[in-house]
């Protein structure tokens, strides 16, 4: 079923530039979409280094790995096809473990280098609002959280890529209240995050005026403490649970199963990973989606990101992978805009002037308030071959 948003409609044909076009352009520095005069030639034989820290080995590896599997894939294609003005660009990553204060001390020795021009996806709340604090002279683009209260801040460095929690959950809700179910809860972490997400949530609800059955808390986001809220789901036997949660995903859905629910699952974009590495247990599970399909072949900017993660020697696709893709041709062309001699300002401001930029089937405008680029939302739900439709 296809449940894609408007704001962020796919081009028609005609205007879908081939992938090797869109890589030729970045490296050349000539944008068609905006019609600026650039030049291939400009610092040949600069480096261009960018920061990443996310987490490698915790909870959330799943994502903060397959983040950077995407990135990197976007990126040697890139310096595969020329660079940017002749340069070429390298990742420089750091772990985190998803600890905020490390992301922090990550983030404030990537600022000492400054040969680091700009911050790319940080991993998680909590992390991306100590980064977004901590380097307030360096873009940071594509942080992985919708979290609303986060973009509320007047941060004017940091540039979202993705659309926020409250617009997936309203999909959510809108999905479920389409479809005639109307005895919906939600399980959400106690913190900051949680939060944010009961707030949409709440929000949501009243406008499909519909009242909550149940509403279910975990200790934290990293906090594998799940059963009671599972428990708590089960005995309610709600038709359908927004599952607000992220690595622990997978195992709440497993407790929730165990205790006997069996409600219809529907989880954030953040649940997605840990919920479709369950296999057949995940088979019927749904989830907002802040991105196109990985598996899809229907825009070019998927297809560029399949064809640029088989060259790389990735075999296996995903939500994370795509999503580390599409944040790094988003800097990759702010970028461009910067010029040829690309400073951490210039950066910042180059992102800043990507105003209705067509990225090949998602549209990115920063000139909105609070830098947030896109609002594409859409709705996938595992088949029972273990596919994920749209």
């Amino acid at each position: 079923m296809s449940t894609s948003n408007a704001p962020c409609p796919p081009p028609s044909a005609p205007s879908l530039l081939r992938r090797r076009s869109v890589l030729q352009l970045a490296a050349a520095g000539a944008a068609a979409h905006v019609g600026l005069a650039a030049y291939a030639q400009g610092s040949a034989g600069r480096v261009i280094r960018i920061g990443t820290t996310f987490d490698n080995s915790g909870v959330e590896k799943a994502n903060g790995s397959g983040m950077f599997a995407g990135s990197s894939a976007f990126v040697a294609a890139l310096n595969k096809a020329g660079g940017i003005f002749g340069s070429k660009v390298e990742l420089v990553m750091k772990d985190d473990g998803f600890k905020p204060d490390v992301a922090k001390a990550n983030a404030l020795a990537f600022a000492a280098d400054p040969s680091v021009l700009a911050l790319l996806h940080p991993l998680g709340t909590r992390q991306s609002a100590e980064i977004i604090d901590a380097v307030p002279g360096m873009a940071v683009v594509g942080p992985n959280t919708g979290t609303v209260s986060l973009r509320k801040k007047a941060s004017p460095n940091v540039f979202w890529a993705r659309a926020n929690y409250d617009q997936e959950i309203d999909r959510l809700v809108r999905q479920a209240a389409s479809s005639g179910q109307k005895r919906v809860g939600l399980v959400h972490p106690k913190d900051p995050l949680g939060a944010s997400l009961l707030a949409g949530f709440q929000a949501a609800m009243a406008r499909q005026k519909l009242e909550p059955v149940i509403i279910a808390t975990t200790p934290g986001t990293v906090s594998l403490e799940v059963e009671p809220a599972a428990k708590q789901i089960a005995g309610v036997k709600p038709d359908i649970v927004i599952v607000g949660l992220a690595g622990t995903a997978g195992p709440f859905l497993k407790a929730l199963r165990a205790a006997g629910g069996n409600p219809m699952v529907y989880g954030i974009s953040i649940s997605a990973g840990s919920i479709f590495a369950m296999g057949e247990q995940a088979h019927g599970a749904g989830f907002s989606i802040a991105v196109p399909s990985p598996y899809s072949r229907r825009t070019a900017i998927a297809r560029r990101y399949q064809d640029d993660m088989r060259a790389a020697g990735h075999k296996d696709l995903s939500l994370a992978s795509i999503e580390g893709y599409i944040d790094a041709m988003v800097l990759a062309e702010g970028l461009r805009r910067a010029g040829p001699s690309p400073t951490r300002a210039a950066v910042m401001a180059g992102l800043e002037r990507i105003e209705d930029w067509d990225a090949g089937g998602l549209r990115f405008n920063f000139s909105r308030p609070g830098h947030e680029g896109c609002e594409y939302v859409d709705v996938g739900v595992v088949s029972a071959t273990g596919q994920l439709l749209t």
